[in-house]
């Protein structure tokens, strides 16, 4: 293994390669950050076309696609798989893995989705896409980082669900904040309310992947409330929030989208019509 860009991400790699017995190559344009793995065992590489020659697998980590390419652009890739976890755009991957590719290389684009903090457990989630040979190939060395999904052929498609899982990840604490300062305007502490708020979560999970099925299909059952009645009880939690001196800027985001889904005749429909008034061409 290789790894270039020991920033607080890459290192945990490099460590999680080392844990599962890898010999793992290190590279940092501060070459000072390789002192501690260098320690643990990783082998320093005096440049970073020395780490990717050392290895047929090169995990890169550093800020952004265009830095991947400059660090790489020295390197000889044939025969080699590149691993980017870079963030960036959809289209970013595929002009990425288009230009490794003309480099003779294997690209798979891919997201820590659980952060630095987990990194090696098999609960710690990395996500995938790109050459599913290479994928099939290195997926056992990939496992070493946690629980390694492959999402599809099209290299874009990590950077498209790690945006999408970043967006549904900050609705949900976006959420739970805004829980918190309410229950703690009567004295409520936050631990406290977050061990029945996480005990509720299953039941928020299954409503996704129920409603997920009824995006898919179309039809928006009344099972779960009505778009209408979700609303009277958004109107309820702006109330408690008004008068509890807290702001109420979240709320009133959700009131927005369940008042658009009621005005665009949803509103006897089950809340998961809400999603049309996001979908691509509806209206503002």
């Amino acid at each position: 293994m290789a790894v270039i860009g020991l920033g607080q991400m890459g290192a945990r790699l490099a460590q999680a390669f080392l844990a599962a017995g890898y010999r793992t190559t290190v590279w940092n344009r501060t070459d000072a950050k390789a002192d501690a793995l260098v320690a643990q065992g990783a082998v320093r590489a005096a440049s970073a076309a020395e780490a990717v020659g050392a290895a047929p697998l090169a995990v890169v980590c550093l800020t952004g696609h265009h830095a991947v390419r400059d660090v790489l652009a020295t390197s000889t890739l044939q025969g080699r798989t590149v691993v980017n976890l870079a963030s960036g755009a959809p289209d970013e991957a595929r002009d990425l893995a288009a230009w490794v590719s003309g480099h003779g290389a294997a690209y798979l684009d891919g997201a820590a989705m659980s952060g630095t903090r987990l990194v090696g457990p098999r609960e710690a989630l990395f996500i995938f896409s790109g050459s599913a040979d290479a994928f099939a190939e290195h997926q056992g060395g990939l496992a070493s980082l946690g629980n390694a999904v492959h999402l599809g052929a099209d290299p874009a498609l990590a950077s498209l669900y790690d945006g999408a899982l970043f967006g549904l990840a900050w609705g949900t604490l976006a959420g739970f904040y805004h829980a918190v300062a309410l229950v703690a305007a009567e004295g409520v502490d936050a631990t406290g309310f977050a061990s029945v708020a996480t005990s509720h979560m299953p039941f928020v999970t299954s409503l996704m992947t129920e409603h997920a099925r009824q995006i898919q299909d179309g039809r928006y059952p009344d099972d779960d409330g009505t778009v209408d009645v979700h609303a009277a009880a958004m109107a309820h939690l702006l109330h408690a929030s008004a008068a509890a001196g807290i702001r109420t800027d979240v709320p009133e985001l959700f009131t927005n989208l369940l008042e658009r889904a009621s005005a665009a005749g949803h509103g006897a429909a089950g809340v998961a019509s809400t999603i049309t008034t996001l979908s691509k061409g509806a209206a503002a």
